[in-house]
C-alpha cells in the first residue's frame, strides 16, 4: 500500500489482486445468509471504499487492521441496505395463493341480471346515481367527476359508498 501511495500502478493493482479473494473470504464468513450477488456487491463496495480512502492509509500502522475497519463498515452499511430492501419487498414465490380455483369468487362477482341491476341505478337518488354512473360505469377519475358534478371528492366517495350499499339491499346481495 506504501509504494501504491506513493504512485506506483503496479503495486496498487498487484495489492487489489491480492487481497480482492481475502475479502471475498471474509465477507462470506459474515454474511453467509446472503447470495453470490450480494456477496460480490459487498467485495466491490469494499475495494471502491479502499480506493476512495486510500490516503487515508498511515504506512507507519499495519495495513491489515485498517482494511478490516473498512470492511467492518462496508458491511455494516450492507446489513442496513439489506434489510431495507427485505422490508419493502416480498417474493412472488411467498405469496399465497389464492386464485387457483376456477370458480374462486365467481358468485360474488357476477351479477345475471343486467336489466334489474339498470331498474336498481335508476331508482337510487341523483346525486348516488351520477357518482356510480360516472366512477363506476364510465370509469371517470374523482377529478373529472368533481369538476365535471361540482361535487367535493370525499362527497363522491360517500355516494358511491351509500349507493353500492343500496345496490347490494335492494339486490338481495347482503355482504
Amino acid at each position: 500500500m506504501k509504494a501504491a501511495q506513493a504512485g506506483d500502478g503496479a503495486a496498487y493493482s498487484q495489492l487489489l489482486s491480492e487481497i480482492t479473494p481475502r475479502l471475498r473470504r471474509i465477507i462470506q464468513r459474515k454474511r453467509a445468509f446472503q447470495n453470490i450477488q450480494d456477496i460480490e456487491d459487498l467485495v466491490q463496495d469494499v475495494l471502491l471504499s479502499v480506493h476512495s480512502v486510500r490516503a487515508t492509509y498511515d504506512p507507519q500502522r499495519p495495513f491489515f487492521p485498517w482494511l478490516l475497519a473498512i470492511v467492518r463498515n462496508r458491511l455494516a452499511d450492507g446489513a442496513r441496505r439489506y434489510a431495507r430492501t427485505n422490508r419493502n419487498e416480498v417474493l412472488v414465490d411467498e405469496l399465497p395463493v389464492t386464485f387457483a380455483d376456477e370458480q374462486a369468487n365467481i358468485e360474488k362477482e357476477l351479477y345475471r341480471d343486467p336489466q334489474l341491476l339498470k331498474q336498481a341505478i335508476e331508482k337510487l337518488p341523483k346525486g348516488q346515481r351520477e357518482a356510480i354512473e360516472m366512477l363506476k360505469l364510465k370509469e371517470m377519475s374523482l377529478k373529472e367527476v368533481s369538476s365535471k358534478t361540482g361535487t367535493s371528492i370525499a362527497s363522491l366517495k360517500v355516494s358511491v359508498h351509500r349507493g353500492i350499499a343500496a345496490l347490494r339491499k335492494s339486490l338481495g346481495n347482503k355482504e
